[in-house]
């Protein structure tokens, strides 16, 4: 039985620029740097602020369509080892993100959980949410740490710190070859 959460009738939305945003930040990580680099963030907020709305959304899509893919990856490297996906990512997901209590408010991590969850289980996390209403502006963040925190644990799994951006490079050249 179709769900109306199935990937096949959500937007991807701009992965690209997501995916930009989320190897920059990965790469701010793994320079060393405590924080935001004000400079990168001015760059950023400059970034969003000439999306327009509909841009802003597209963006939002292209993160969830990442969460997406990178749950989808996890899933078939866990279960290649007899693992649930879910059990192996979502409590580790859920200490680093309490963890991070200037990014990320704590009443947004229940719903940055479900997203990985639905995610997990083959559903769509952006039509997952939708459900719920609009996106809130904590949520914005909390969504940025979300996939931030599932590329690095990707990373972290493969030892390259470039995996899971090239993993979506990859499928993205892929798609536009098709």
């Amino acid at each position: 039985m179709s769900s109306p959460c199935d990937p096949q009738y959500a937007p991807a939305g701009d992965v690209g620029a997501a995916l930009m945003m989320i190897d920059s930040r990965l790469k701010s990580i793994y320079a060393g740097k405590s924080g935001i680099d004000p400079e990168q963030q001015e760059l950023i907020d400059q970034f969003t602020a000439s999306l327009g709305p509909t841009g802003v959304d597209d963006l939002v899509e292209g993160a969830c369509t990442l969460i997406y893919m990178y749950m989808q990856w996890l899933r078939m490297a866990y279960e290649d080892h007899d693992r649930d996906v879910i059990e192996y990512v979502v409590p580790t997901f859920v200490a680093s993100t309490r963890m991070m209590r200037k990014s990320v408010r704590p009443e947004v991590i229940p719903t940055m959980t479900g997203l990985l969850v639905a995610a997990g289980t083959g559903l769509s996390p952006s039509l997952w949410r939708r459900q719920y209403g609009d996106w809130t502006k904590d949520e914005m963040n909390a969504l940025e740490a979300t996939v931030v925190l599932l590329a690095e644990h990707i990373n972290r799994l493969t030892g390259d710190h470039d995996f899971a951006t090239r993993l979506i490079t990859e499928a993205l050249t892929r798609s536009n070859e098709d």
